[in-house]
């Protein structure tokens, strides 16, 4: 390959009438074909640099759609981390205030039997008096009824027997 330096460097033979016209010729076609080569060779690397280049562009374009892409995954990531943690939150206060309310009307609960416990006692006792006063009401009845049926058998029999001792 001819270098800058050697196309400096170049003596061409003289002749009579200059420089040797074959000897600049095969100079000439040994500078064309290495300057075409080169031409090529710039062309192919300036390709290859467009096309580098573009790819750079695409790779920086990637990049930064995939920045955004991470940015608005992160976004969405703390949105619905925040979401999930209200919804934790309201599902907290929800349960507590259920259980709240479970356990007020619980409570209340209690608080009605226990009233209805103490009225069917009221009750109960109000029955055993009224049976007992009952009970003994029908004893005192009873007792009045032998009574007076003993008082009228020993009254017949005290008849029967002065009816006998005046008959007799």
């Amino acid at each position: 390959m001819i270098t800058p330096l050697d196309i400096q460097n170049k003596e061409f033979k003289r002749s009579i009438f200059g420089y040797n016209a074959k000897s600049v010729d095969t100079f000439l076609d040994e500078i064309i074909i290495d300057y075409e080569r080169i031409y090529k060779e710039n062309i192919e690397l300036k390709d290859k640099v467009n096309m580098l280049s573009d790819q750079i562009r695409q790779y920086n374009t990637m990049e930064e759609t995939l920045k955004n892409t991470l940015v608005v995954a992160q976004s969405t990531a703390d949105d619905v981390i925040s979401s999930a943690r209200q919804k934790a939150e309201n599902i907290i206060n929800d349960a507590e205030l259920s259980g709240k309310k479970l356990i007020d009307q619980a409570h209340e609960d209690v608080r009605n039997i226990k009233k209805e416990y103490e009225s069917l006692k009221r009750e109960i006792y109000m029955f055993k008096a009224r049976y007992q006063s009952f009970l003994q009401s029908q004893l005192i009845a009873l007792d009045d009824f032998y009574k007076t049926n003993e008082d009228e058998a020993i009254a017949e029999e005290i008849i029967v027997e002065e009816v006998d001792n005046m008959g007799a």
